[in-house]
């Protein structure tokens, strides 16, 4: 496999996300864990440093950064803090079905809040019998009048319930399988939206996950996102330009457990040397270096296949 190297500029980007990570949120990330509590001011360092519109075009005020570049900024994150780097990872997540499907005064009303972090947004597509299938979804959008009716339950929503916006995926034709999905954009203080307890899990407990309620939810008609119908294409092309960013995030975890083994091998000693001067474990390491290195460059040249086009 051929080794991807980054060009000047991306080098130059991660590591100044390094230093950010190292300085600011390494030192928050067990308390956040321990306490399973939200990091707001994690999201204030990354907002304020221009990263959580990292992924928005410069003309909605982000940064208009690449997927490569992108996926630099989740590994980082995720090599300290594995709860804080779902932040910009939902964040992309949540805009991107606007981004591919919004109209241009959607893009302009919305994007200027997400881009500056002032606004988190979640994306709700899975159902309990329904998982991340568009097509058997059974939350339901009517429209009456001059708004639309939501009804019906997402489950393991990413940081339900300190995010402000939701992309939601729902039926507005419920006979016409994908072709009757429609995307909507959901407040977190509209009529009839309720967010449940957290679930409780065995790792990134800094990251709320949970179910979102829609009873009778009234949100009005210009928030559809595009067409109606259209909200599986929307779905598909979120879940493209992302999946490879969990990818990137599982990277940074590998990459940070080597990281944290390393130091440990250095200072532990037994039989009056540290144990890193044993073989034995020397070999576990070089295996564990190499798997993590192999899977940060598909993971590298996945992105860049998807920013030429040719994925």
């Amino acid at each position: 496999m051929t080794t991807f190297a980054l060009d000047a500029d991306q080098q130059s980007f991660r590591d100044v996300v390094r230093q950010i990570a190292v300085d600011r949120i390494a030192p928050r990330a067990a308390e956040i864990d321990e306490k399973a509590e939200f990091p707001w001011d994690v999201k204030e360092v990354l907002a304020s440093n221009g990263l959580l519109g990292l992924h928005v075009p410069e003309a909605y005020g982000g940064a208009g950064a690449d997927t490569l570049t992108f996926a630099l900024l989740v590994e980082e994150v995720a090599r300290v803090c594995a709860s804080s780097s779902v932040i910009p990872l939902v964040q992309k997540l949540g805009s991107v079905p606007l981004l591919v499907g919004a109209s241009e005064e959607q893009k302009q009303a919305w994007f200027p809040r997400i881009a500056s972090g002032e606004d988190l947004i979640s994306y709700c597509i899975s159902e309990a019998g329904a998982g991340s299938d568009p097509a058997s979804m059974l939350t339901t959008a009517r429209r009456d009048g001059d708004a639309y009716v939501l009804n019906g339950t997402k489950v393991w929503i990413s940081m339900a319930g300190v995010s402000r916006l939701y992309t939601v995926l729902a039926k507005t034709d419920p006979d016409a399988g994908a072709r009757g999905v429609s995307a909507f954009l959901v407040r977190a203080d509209d009529p009839g939206f309720s967010v449940g307890k957290s679930e409780d899990k065995l790792g990134i407990k800094g990251s709320p996950t949970c179910q979102v309620h829609f009873d009778d939810c009234r949100i009005p008609a210009d928030r559809l996102v595009g067409e109606e119908g259209k909200g599986f294409t929307y779905a598909m092309q979120a879940f493209d330009h992302t999946r490879l960013i969990v990818g990137a995030q599982a990277v940074g975890i590998a990459q940070g457990a080597i990281d944290f083994a390393t130091g440990y091998m250095r200072e532990r000693e037994q039989f009056g040397k540290p144990i890193g001067s044993f073989q034995g474990l020397q070999f576990m390491l070089a295996d564990m270096a190499m798997e993590t290195e192999a899977a940060r460059q598909l993971v590298y040249a996945a992105a860049a296949k998807a920013d030429r086009g040719d994925a």
